[in-house]
């Protein structure tokens, strides 16, 4: 097994309005393009874990199996087993780990799922090898990531220009790659998975709660997160610029007519038998 080497800082960190987003997270709306092709006795890893809510969903759907959800940092895992307590499951279990130095011996699962992981990761093909390798012969490797230049809305605030540029620079500074979504597909077969198949998701956000809720975790992130306290320390903004990009995320989500959609590229890879 590799060492670890992770370069890339997290982004976002763990505050509150992180997880507020993290937690809506279930396997119907962040990981669909993987349910058809699970069985329930099925031994799936779910890396960058997080809260545990997609580990839980994913343990329920394979209720003959089990599922082991991983996580860089250790104090969200308390979250996690404290997710999988209240939903009563005893096929789940967590553990402290890197995507680039997974501790378990070639070909121990049957799928290998990461969600919102690679974005964040200083080499993502490096990841995605550890990832096959840890897969059996004939497993699935499945992986998701949003890109953040393919994210669109309406109307056109002043200001959201603005938060776009400055999260994409602060993300790419901090290691990882924010437009992750179109390049699933070129670090899977620069990783050597050949049986790759590309789709996309996306999660749109138009009614007036959803608006209230999308607008209000990022208005607050903007101030209050690791996010915020990077772009400041970096020099890539001042905390009066992150305050009009605040304010610019609260006039988005008090508009009528606001529209917000996040375009996600997806990758169902089939290790070779």
């Amino acid at each position: 097994m590799p060492e670890t080497r992770e370069t890339a800082v997290y982004t976002h960190g763990h505050h509150e309005s992180v997880l507020r987003s993290h937690t809506w997270r279930t396997a119907a709306n962040s990981a669909a393009y993987l349910l058809g092709s699970l069985e329930p006795d099925m031994r799936v890893l779910d890396i960058g874990c997080g809260p545990g809510t997609i580990t839980a969903d994913l343990a329920a759907l394979v209720p003959d199996g089990r599922v082991t959800g991983a996580d860089r940092a250790p104090g969200i895992l308390e979250q996690a087993r404290a997710t999988a307590e209240r939903r009563g499951l005893a096929n789940v279990d967590f553990e402290v780990a890197d995507v680039h130095s997974l501790g378990h011996p070639d070909g121990t699962f049957d799928a290998v799922h990461a969600h919102q992981v690679l974005q964040h990761v200083g080499d993502p093909v490096g990841a995605l090898r550890e990832m096959a390798r840890v897969t059996r012969s004939g497993g699935l490797i499945a992986v998701r990531d949003a890109d953040y230049a393919a994210m669109t809305w309406y109307p056109a605030v002043s200001g959201l220009d603005d938060w776009l540029d400055l999260y994409r620079r602060v993300a790419r500074a901090n290691g990882g790659e924010p437009d992750a979504g179109r390049r699933l597909r070129s670090w899977a077969l620069a990783a050597g998975l050949s049986d790759v198949t590309a789709t996309s998701g996306t999660w749109t956000y138009a009614t007036p709660e959803e608006r209230a809720w999308w607008s209000g975790l990022w208005a607050d992130r903007t101030l209050a997160s690791a996010y915020a306290d990077r772009a400041v320390q970096g020099g890539h903004a001042t905390p009066e610029e992150l305050r009009a990009v605040s304010g610019a995320w609260r006039e988005w989500g008090r508009r009528e007519d606001g529209w917000f959609a996040v375009l996600h590229g997806e990758i169902l890879c089939r290790k070779p038998a």
